[in-house]
């Protein structure tokens, strides 16, 4: 309940010095200057959330706000000094102020002179502008220089601010920032040198006209949106093991050069599987929707990551196409937006026909399909062939009937034998874990048969497997396993163990004392079951195990094993099974004369699965597996969009996956934003794509130029990217951000000319220098007085420097390339252990956007220049400026390598001395000759490591090792490590880095 203050006579003096103080100001307007105050300070207690409201007061609605409550409003219009919120806003009582204390906030004095104001104004309302429709307003008339409408938006409002535009920027400047912000690659001298010299009117257009069609806009354009959209090459969770997505990654690069309309980009990635006679690409589009994190983690509850995967895809569009945070109203109604928990879950049931699972098995997210069309037209044809043959070699045909009497007359007496399974086992075999074991031969250790064994020895558990035979074999329950050991007498284990696998481990048979702990010591099951005491030491012992003791009780297909000790010394040799020609129960059925209905069937299915080789068609099956390997060794997979039955969505209670007690909900758009007519049939992904690129809708349009403004002014027009709703900000240029949005929704949803808009600018097209008055008035420069000057992104930095020293290899697309990393890289990764490889040819040299993306493990290199793990949506990079980036620059092997591939080209292609060769590098790298001062910095550099390189070659030597390149073979070694050391001091100038 509200509750009127008693306010001081000090308060009324300091409320009468306020009104008097803001008589000159402008009239407030509530979006711009009242709601981001209320969003802040006051939405959280009194906003659009019903569950967490407090005191049942809205101040979000204005009949709500100037509702009188047992004689007390919280707004008087056109009286501040009755209103409660301003008492409430004035008072020292500690129990009464607002924001209270907990909340750690407080209203600064400016806010309160505005809300002051604004309630002395009348306290008007605005329906908030982001989700209102643009409309079109009067371009205005102002004097500086202008190429199109963004000019005359942004100097009508210099003009107000009484500044002026700046010049426009140097031919060099202007040049270097364009390639970098359109292509993500710097110009040549060359290329320089030709547009400085060319003074033709239309010049600079020419360049934007031909790099919007380079290949390298898609790449440069892919960066951005591979952020928003989190595309990475590993799941996330757990082990964040490596899944294929890049087919999708090179989808989106050919569809920004293809300037594919940003409606059906739209339509494609949201629902390409569910458009009319979908094509290949539209079906790698939907890849968007299988982008998410997932996990393999054994003991992962599908159902809830199942809920983790909504809230994940609900964040994520509503960020990348609605520019709003939707995923905040999962547990409770949102705070700051209209949008509420019902609208969370009928958002996310858009998603609910995909088929999916909780989680996953190892590396597989099913469905998949091949990047090429023929390959996967191909392996679907070979995959069905190949199980039509399988099914005829087990089928049961009248031409099998005089074989099959034959052998049953024969298997009456059923003979034991041992069937060899492993015998020294080459290491290339067995792709699991050998690094703490050796393969023995007789001259060094023991070995029972064969060529060699298997020798392990160490302290504790040790455990080593063999995984992916390429020979299964198959077991019966009748069976028994047998393995050979040598226990080292001087040396014995504790306890010896052999685990195998038929899709789990918790098979496994021990001798000697109960040390080992899979499957649970003091237990006595299939998954830790004792046979006996250890076998005699100082010799050979063939150890024999039932296979039902370790919980086989079937024919089943044993494709892994492995050996466990605990301590000790152990030589393992041969592995094999016992078995009988046919298990007892099949010898009890070939002795019944008269078999009834089911015993034939049952005796014949043994015979055809068993018995029975038809080779013709196992060749024919053979050829048919070798064409199916060959596409899945020659083709990339990508998970894909495929519908299916939709699952049951619900409202979940404080977002708790295991409450099933909230309402059933249908897929919709937010319900304050309307609703979609879809002729009473369960909306779809394709209608909620077509809702999204509705001309109608307030939100699209205005977030992808928001975007691209930041691309290539620094700042958004409202900077809080991902977030255009309450608690983002007030545009610095409203009615600029809708005139873009409607010219890109006019002109078809055509990107290019969007981008191309922006870039033709003056604004765009300013110096980047700027002043002191400036910096005080604008210290963000969010008026556009000048160019902004940032770090271009981290894929740039390593582009800019293989570009420039001559190594960048410039294909595009394909599959994610791994930079140098140093031995051990991966070692804290696990689940599985793997061994970080770098790309030993020409991939070492692809772009950045290339590089592979370990969202857990980031490459140090891209991390220092703050790219993101892209767990989650990313809209606007962080840009730092750290002393890791210039270690990065002076020491990652790429940027060494640049420098010392550079430096050779130097020695080899410029005629002269070393002053003629610094300004040659200079210019390769920043496109002009470094100044006097500089360039004496840059000869002492080169003189001083020459000096230094000639007392010791070796080093000189060493830093030529680095990378793979072969680039000054030829060369002076010490003169070139020398200019090595300058191209490196070059590549490190925060200039060459920086995009003014």
């Amino acid at each position: 309940m509200l509750k009127v203050l008693k306010k001081a006579m000090t308060t009324l003096v300091v409320g009468a010095a306020v009104t008097s103080s803001i008589q000159a100001v402008e009239k407030i307007d509530f979006n711009r200057d009242i709601r981001p105050i209320l969003s802040d300070k006051c939405f959280h207690c009194h906003g659009p959330d019903k569950e967490h409201r407090k005191g049942k007061l809205r101040l979000d609605i204005r009949e709500d706000a100037i509702k009188e409550k047992s004689g007390i409003q919280a707004i008087v219009p056109g009286d501040s000094f009755k209103s409660e919120l301003v008492a409430r806003i004035e008072t020292e009582d500690e129990d009464e102020i607002m924001p209270p204390p907990e909340s750690h906030k407080k209203i600064t004095p400016e806010e309160h002179k505005l809300l002051t104001q604004w309630i002395d104004e009348g306290a008007e309302y605005q329906d908030f502008w982001f989700y209102v429709k643009p409309e079109k307003s009067v371009t205005p008339k102002v004097k500086g220089p202008t190429h199109n409408e963004i000019d005359q938006y942004i100097q009508a409002k210099l003009e107000k601010e009484g500044f002026s535009p700046s010049k426009e920027a140097d031919k060099r400047t202007l040049l270097r920032r364009v390639y970098l912000d359109l292509i993500g690659l710097p110009p040549t001298p060359e290329e320089v040198k030709e547009f400085i010299g060319d003074s033709s009117q239309n010049a600079y257009e020419m360049v934007v006209d031909r790099l919007l069609k380079k290949k390298a806009f898609g790449e440069r354009m892919a960066v951005n949106w591979l952020d928003l959209v989190r595309y990475a090459d590993t799941v996330g969770y757990h082990g964040d093991q490596n899944v294929s997505q890049s087919p999708y990654r090179d989808y989106v690069i050919e569809a920004f050069n293809q300037n594919m309309p940003y409606d059906q980009f739209t339509k494609e990635q949201l629902a390409g599987d569910l458009l009319e006679g979908s094509t290949q690409s539209q079906k790698i589009a939907s890849a968007y929707n299988r982008l998410n994190m997932t996990t393999e983690e054994g003991g992962a509850q599908p159902k809830e990551y199942l809920a983790k995967y909504a809230n994940d895809r609900v964040r994520n569009v509503s960020a990348v196409w609605m520019g709003s945070t939707v995923g905040c109203a999962e547990c409770h109604d949102h705070k700051f937006d209209p949008f509420t928990a019902k609208d969370y879950y009928s958002f996310a049931a858009f998603f609910a026909d995909l088929k999916e699972v909780g989680k996953y098995g190892a590396r597989k997210r099913p469905p998949e399909i091949f990047s090429k069309e023929v390959n996967q037209i191909n392996y679907e044809k070979y995959q069905n062939e190949k199980g039509r043959l399988e099914k005829s070699l087990t089928t049961f045909t009248p031409a099998h009937e005089a074989e099959f009497l034959k052998w049953k007359a024969e298997s009456k007496n059923s003979q034991v034998r041992d069937v060899v399974w492993i015998e020294d086992l080459p290491v290339k075999k067995a792709r699991g874990e050998l690094k703490d074991w050796k393969l023995v031969d007789r001259k060094n250790g023991q070995v029972n048969t064969g060529n060699q064994s298997r020798l392990q020895e160490g302290k504790g558990t040790l455990v080593q497997h063999i995984f992916n035979l390429d020979k299964k074999i198959k077991i019966s329950e009748n069976d028994q396993f047998y393995v050979d050991v040598w226990l080292d007498p001087k040396n014995p284990p504790k306890s010896i163990m052999l685990q195998a696998n038929d899709k789990n481990w918790e098979h496994r048979a021990y001798w000697g004392e109960d040390k080992i702990v899979f499957g649970g010591i003091g237990k006595d099951t299939p998954s830790h079951k004792k046979i006996g005491d250890l076998p005699a030491l100082g010799q050979w012992n063939r150890l024999y195990v039932d296979v039902k003791l370790i919980g086989f009780n079937k024919a089943t297909d044993i494709s892994a094993l492995a050996f466990t000790q605990f301590g000790g010394k152990v030589y393992w040799d041969q592995v094999g099974l016992r078995t009988k020609s046919i298990s007892d129960s099949v010898q009890k059925l070939v002795k019944v004369e008269k078999l009834n209905p089911k015993q034939l069937a049952q005796l014949k299915k043994y015979y055809m699965e068993d018995v029975y080789v038809d080779h013709e068609l196992l060749a024919a099956i053979a050829e048919l597996s070798k064409k199916i390997k060959h596409i899945e060794q020659t083709d990339v997979t990508v998970p894909v969009s495929v519908a299916q039955a939709p699952r049951e969505i619900r409202v979940l209670p404080r977002g708790n996956w295991l409450d099933e007690s909230g309402e059933v909900v249908q897929a919709a758009i937010p319900e304050f934003l309307g609703k979609l007519d879809t002729n009473g049939q369960r909306a779809t992904r394709l209608d909620l794509a077509n809702w999204l690129m509705d001309k109608e809708n307030p939100l699209t349009a205005r977030v992808f130029v928001n975007n691209v403004w930041a691309m290539f002014m620094g700042t958004a027009l409202s900077k809080v990217q991902n977030d255009l709703g309450g608690q983002g900000e007030w545009p610095s240029h409203l009615r600029l951000l809708d005139w873009l949005a409607i010219e890109f929704m006019d002109s078809q949803w055509n990107m290019k000319h969007i981008i191309k808009l922006m870039v033709m600018s003056h604004t765009y097209r300013q110096s980047s220098l700027d002043n002191l008055a400036i910096r005080e008035k604008d210290p963000f420069n969010r008026l556009l007085t000048h160019q902004s000057r940032f770090q271009i992104q981290a894929e740039f930095i390593r582009d800019h420097a293989l570009k420039t020293s001559g190594l960048l290899v410039d294909e595009v697309g394909g599959v994610s390339v791994k930079p140098y990393q140093p031995k051990g890289y991966y070692a804290e990764l696990n689940f599985p252990r793997r061994t970080y490889e770098s790309s030993q040819d020409e991939n070492q040299y692809r772009r950045g956007l290339y590089t592979h993306w370990q969202r857990t493990f980031l490459h140090p290199a891209m991390k220092a220049f703050d790219a993101p793990s892209r767990e989650s949506c990313t809209a606007a990079r962080s840009r730092s400026n750290t002393p890791l980036q210039a270690l990065a620059l002076m020491n990652d092997p790429t940027f060494v390598e640049a420098a010392r591939y550079l430096a050779a080209r130097s020695l080899t292609e410029v005629s002269g001395d070393a002053s003629k060769r610094i300004d040659w590098v200079y210019q390769q790298i920043l496109l002009k000759n470094p100044d006097k001062e500089t360039k004496s910095i840059l000869e002492e550099v080169y003189y001083d490591n020459l000096s230094q390189y000639k007392k010791a070659t070796a080093e000189a030597e060493k830093i030529l090792l680095t990378g793979l390149s072969k680039k000054g073979e030829n060369v002076d070694k010490v003169s070139l490590a020398a200019m090595t050391a300058v191209t490196r001091v070059i590549y490190n100038l925060h200039e060459v880095i920086t995009r003014n």
